[in-house]
């Protein structure tokens, strides 16, 4: 039947003419499945259609989520790398305290993973899911280790505290300040002659500054030179006690004598060039027994 062929006669009612059709038996069968096919796909699209507007919605509320917990962990970490600077900072000033105490020294079981950074850098652009997911792990170890870090701190700095309080006399004997206002042109260590050109020692640190800066004794002490020194010109010589004494050297003049006793703060003499200098500026010297030490551990800055 439908791969028979049907010969369809169609008469018009006046005129006697007609016309002839000839179709296959399969494509009135073929024409009712299309009508079908078209019709389901009408419905479907009709249900699709609101549907996916309704999805395109969403996308853009989940998109207009996701950029603003993007914009909140980039300025998480920003305040994260923040409080890592403060708390190295504290914990520096902390050792450096320590040193000039002579508390107690910092050993590599005590060191805090606080150098590192915080997490790696992303940029400020759009993070994908897994990369934000990544980053909240990442800054929620690190948040853990900052508590950590900040109680270890606490502690220490409460250990400190009693050691200040026991230890008034060594505290006020302590070097702890800027000798003079000025710019260090020369630092601690090996460095090249100004003179020979040649590598040296240099036992301090050269801070310039114009003629007749004061100069201020670091700590309490007693002075046990004051004059010129050769190559050191007028210079002043200070003994803190517990081993530390300080040299100030190529002063204009100094302003006071030998025995006197001197508290942090007080003027000991003015910034000039005298003795082997090649311009205005003071020569400052810390040692430890005896043997120079670098005077920026002894500077609270």
């Amino acid at each position: 039947m439908l791969f028979k062929k049907y010969h369809i006669v169609i008469f018009k009612e006046r005129g006697g003419e007609h016309r002839n059709f000839f179709i296959r038996g399969w494509l009135l069968p073929f024409l009712i499945a299309l009508i079908l096919v078209l019709a389901a796909g009408n419905v479907y699209l009709f249900r699709y259609v609101p549907q996916r507007s309704a999805l395109e919605v969403r996308l853009q509320q989940s998109e207009k989520v996701m950029e603003e917990q993007n914009s909140q962990l980039v300025n998480m970490t920003a305040k994260l790398r923040q409080l890592q600077a403060d708390l190295a900072r504290i914990q520096q000033f902390d050792s450096k305290l320590r040193v000039m105490m002579n508390v107690d020294k910092e050993t590599s079981a005590e060191k805090t993973a606080m150098g590192g950074p915080v997490t790696e850098d992303f940029s400020k652009t759009y993070l994908p899911l897994h990369r934000q997911e990544l980053l909240t792990r990442k800054m929620h170890t690190f948040i853990k280790q900052l508590d950590t870090d900040v109680r270890l701190e606490e502690v220490r700095q409460q250990e400190l505290f009693h050691a200040l309080r026991e230890s008034r006399e060594l505290l006020a004997g302590t070097p702890s300040i800027w000798p003079a206002e000025g710019w260090v042109t020369s630092s601690f260590g090996t460095r090249n002659s100004p003179f020979t050109g040649r590598r040296d020692f240099h036992k301090g640190i050269d801070i310039a500054a114009p003629h007749g800066t004061h100069v201020y004794a670091p700590a309490k002490g007693t002075v046990t030179f004051s004059g010129n020194d050769g190559a050191y010109g007028n210079s002043v010589t200070i003994l803190h006690g517990n081993g530390i004494a300080t040299r100030y050297g190529h002063m204009q003049k100094t302003s006071v004598k030998q025995g006197q006793v001197v508290n942090r703060g007080d003027i000991i003499g003015f910034v000039g060039s005298t003795g082997r200098s090649t311009g205005p500026h003071l020569h400052y010297e810390v040692m430890l027994n005896g043997v120079c030490v670098n005077p920026m551990r002894y500077i609270l800055e």
